[in-house]
């Protein structure tokens, strides 16, 4: 799996990071689950015209000392799409930019 990991964050950080996911993104099904929606705009050509299989999300994991963001942009329907790929560069420079605002906002220094 292609992902960035944040680690080594203090107690403190992850709190920050918790609050802040879940004043920002929607949860997902397990605790610690956080997935940011990929605004239409930046759908790929092969996502277009799946709206059935949309809309689409990078998945977020914060664990007790880590962040892991997945680079898999996800359906929320299906599982077993051709629409369901890892980020292009245009779907990267906006979840690295939510990721450095997040970190910016937060004083993560981990």
């Amino acid at each position: 799996m292609r992902q960035f990991t944040i680690d080594e964050l203090s107690a403190q950080e992850h709190d920050n990071l918790d609050s802040y996911l879940k004043n920002s993104l929607r949860p997902g099904g397990m605790v610690g689950m956080f997935w940011l929606q990929l605004p239409e705009d930046l759908w790929s050509a092969a996502q277009q015209g799946h709206d059935t299989c949309g809309p689409f999300y990078f998945g977020f994991d914060l664990s007790k000392d880590k962040l892991i963001v997945e680079l898999l942009v996800r359906s929320e329907s299906n599982l077993h799409c051709s629409c369901i790929a890892y980020a292009t560069p245009a779907q990267r420079e906006f979840l690295l930019s939510f990721i450095d605002t997040m970190l910016a906002a937060e004083h993560i220094s981990a």
